[in-house]
């Protein structure tokens, strides 16, 4: 599935910002997972997107903590929800498991494949120790990455987004040679949006209800681009270069 407007042609962006978490990387799956080990280990059941409900609540609480370390504290919420023993094994085992996640299974490959069109730049709101876990599993596409420990803030606030910019004018680009991709409404979609960037919205959650452990934006924003998965994003980029060499 994928839908453009009438935007910016791919051909014309020198680089791609990505969200990582949840974009690139099921970070709800590995919640799941790490909730299932648990509850496995106490003879509890306990519904994974339920739990993932419990989870985006807790983590937008003041004090929350960064990502991954939220998964401590948060995991206390989601333990008290469904009768599940709050130890501090437990809440380590949360934030390993979440450390630890797995790209999506199309990620590697239409990482590589965007590789070679455009320098890729990580933006996520995980701290750096995550990150470069996940940037390893992702095969080490990135020209460039900022987490919160770099930027200090977390998106969607737009000096996340400044300070991007400013990398990429250093390097002789500017904000219009910028694709920004991302899974969320909430942190990537509606800032891109409102700071002037053309957007590409990958909607992983495109079969299943709900934000899952995504805050709900106020609004929805209409993408520029938009596919189900990112492998979509790399065919279509492919095709639209291939078109124009021929």
């Amino acid at each position: 599935m994928a839908t453009t407007t009438a935007v910016t042609p791919l051909t014309r962006f020198g680089y791609v910002t990505f969200d990582v978490v949840g974009t690139l990387i099921d970070f709800e799956g590995a919640i799941k997972d790490g909730l299932a080990t648990i509850a496995g280990r106490e003879g509890i059941d306990i519904d994974g997107e339920a739990a993932l409900s419990v989870y985006r609540d807790a983590r937008y609480e003041p004090g929350a903590g960064l990502f991954p370390d939220d998964l401590g504290r948060c995991y206390s919420r989601i333990a008290a929800a469904f009768g599940l023993p709050d130890t501090e094994e437990y809440r380590q085992l949360m934030i390993d498991t979440v450390g630890d996640a797995k790209p999506f299974a199309d990620s590697v490959e239409a990482m590589a494949r965007l590789k070679r069109r455009y320098k890729l730049i990580a933006m996520t709101n995980a701290r750096r120790w995550a990150f470069e876990k996940y940037a390893e599993k992702l095969g080490q596409p990135f020209w460039a990455g900022f987490t919160t420990d770099d930027t200090g803030c977390e998106k969607p606030d737009p000096a996340y987004f400044e300070q991007v910019f400013a990398h990429v004018g250093r390097d002789g680009g500017s904000k219009d040679a910028i694709l920004h991709t991302a899974q969320s409404q909430y942190h990537d979609i509606g800032i891109s949006r409102a700071l002037g960037m053309t957007n590409a919205w990958i909607q992983r959650r495109h079969a299943q209800q709900g934000y899952g452990g995504t805050i709900e934006p106020k609004e929805f924003t209409e993408p520029d681009y938009h596919f189900h998965a990112l492998i979509e994003l790399a065919r279509a980029a492919d095709a639209a270069f291939d078109a124009q060499s021929s």
